[in-house]
């Protein structure tokens, strides 16, 4: 075993919310981290933690510019994502069709199966029935 600490995966760092929100601040700019920082309720070390763990993924990549370092979302690494999750979209379309066809299909059942309406029978509340 090595002495470096393991790389994150994709999956990993987009689990965290925190994570998430930081990679959406960085979609359409280019930041250093004392700017990230202000936009969440903790310290700067924290931050720079969550952008560790993203750089790490490879969903974030730094770049210095004089003494400060500034990050930018890199989205190549989410299209493992996209495909595992195009996966999975045959059972939701699956469970769509399936809902779709039920919701039309007035008076069939889930086995497909035709049901008679049942009327709603007039009670007297004086009847001792």
């Amino acid at each position: 075993m090595t002495g470096t600490s393991p790389k994150h995966d994709v999956f990993q760092a987009i689990a965290d919310p925190t994570r998430r929100r930081l990679l959406h601040l960085l979609v359409d700019q280019e930041m250093p981290v004392t700017v990230i920082s202000g936009h969440f309720p903790m310290s700067r070390t924290a931050v720079s933690k969550h952008l560790r763990v993203l750089s790490d993924a490879g969903l974030v990549k730094e770049r210095k510019v004089g003494r400060e370092t500034r990050y930018r979302m890199e989205p190549e690494p989410l299209l493992e994502l996209k495909r595992w999750l195009a996966f999975y979209d045959r059972f939701w379309d699956n469970r769509l069709s399936i809902l779709k066809h039920l919701v039309e299909a007035d008076g069939v059942n889930e086995l497909g199966t035709a049901v008679k309406p049942v009327k709603p029978q007039a009670v007297d509340p004086l009847s001792s029935d």
